[in-house]
């Protein structure tokens, strides 16, 4: 029985650094598409990738965008929903609590007395 959740718990880790890995990925390839302004893609040889990859290098990066995207949300939606990390060692413990003993403030009796 041990040996399944120790199963489960590496997939979810799998998963977890597979959802970075293409954040990080996504980030890099909206970086280097050109923009209507040039952007950040020239500055990180953007130009370049256009000659490498061929005319059609604005249509294949906005398919690899669209389809990162679409993993990126699928896998943060698959590890919202199911991920639960471990706590091994750590027992869940209860704040201590201190009661601090209160002396009730003096009771000052209110002056009802009219003085005109």
């Amino acid at each position: 029985m041990p040996l399944t959740l120790l199963k489960v718990s590496l997939f979810w880790n799998i998963v977890a650094a597979l959802w970075v890995f293409c954040a990080i990925i996504l980030v890099l390839v909206v970086l280097i598409q050109k923009g209507k302004g040039g952007g950040l893609g020239g500055a990180f040889g953007g130009g370049a990738a256009g000659g490498i990859l061929g005319s059609k290098t604005g249509d294949f990066l906005t398919w690899l965008t669209i389809i990162l995207a679409g993993v990126f949300l699928f896998l943060g939606v698959l590890l919202a929903k199911f991920y639960r990390p471990t706590t091994r060692g750590l027992q869940a413990q209860p704040p201590a609590q201190t009661q601090q003993q209160q002396t009730p403030a003096p009771v000052v009796p209110m002056d009802t007395s009219d003085s005109d």
